[in-house]
């Protein structure tokens, strides 16, 4: 009888780790988060890789949103007549190009590491736009890469741009 007791015991173990090792089950809840009810649901199909990446969100042509690696389609470059980068370190990108016409600035940024770039249009008066760029750092302690990138970032304007100049200055 002990005997007995034993194996179905470790039989019950046994079911219970490979339960635990079942690595195509998601446990969701079934009515939402307040309801105690939970249930077993399949995962999704992986999606095969596609050449060309899924947009970011917010990132759609002439959108201001997320950074991106390229000047959005139909975007107009500004003639460095109209560019004032002086205040920006000479490593710096100095490329600004206008889309929507011309109420959006996609502004190339320079980013590295954890670091994220943001712009925001500071001041707009009828002859100038200032543009602060910043970058954001991640948390303390945390490992981040050793590389530079130079995303895309996309500013709302007030009114086009039309023959005002853009001033950059990075702010630190």
């Amino acid at each position: 009888m002990r005997y007995l007791t034993n194996v179905i015991g470790l039989g019950l173990i046994v079911v219970a780790v490979s339960a635990c090792g079942a690595q195509n089950q998601a446990v969701e809840p079934a009515a939402g988060p307040a309801s105690g009810n939970l249930s077993t649901v399949p995962p999704s199909p992986t999606a095969p890789p596609s050449s060309s990446p899924a947009p970011a969100p917010g990132s759609q042509p002439g959108v201001p949103g997320a950074p991106r690696q390229e000047v959005p389609e139909g975007s107009t470059k500004v003639p460095d007549k109209q560019l004032d980068a002086s205040a920006l370190p000479a490593d710096y990108p100095r490329e600004v190009y206008t889309s929507n016409g011309g109420t959006i600035l996609n502004i190339r940024g320079q980013e590295g590491g954890c670091g994220h770039a943001t712009a925001e249009a500071a001041q707009q008066d009828g002859t100038r736009v200032t543009v602060n760029l910043t970058e954001l750092k991640g948390q303390t302690g945390q490992m981040c890469t050793m590389d530079i990138r130079y995303p895309v970032i996309s500013v709302a304007l007030a009114a086009p741009l039309g023959e005002r100049t853009v001033v950059l200055k990075q702010m630190r």
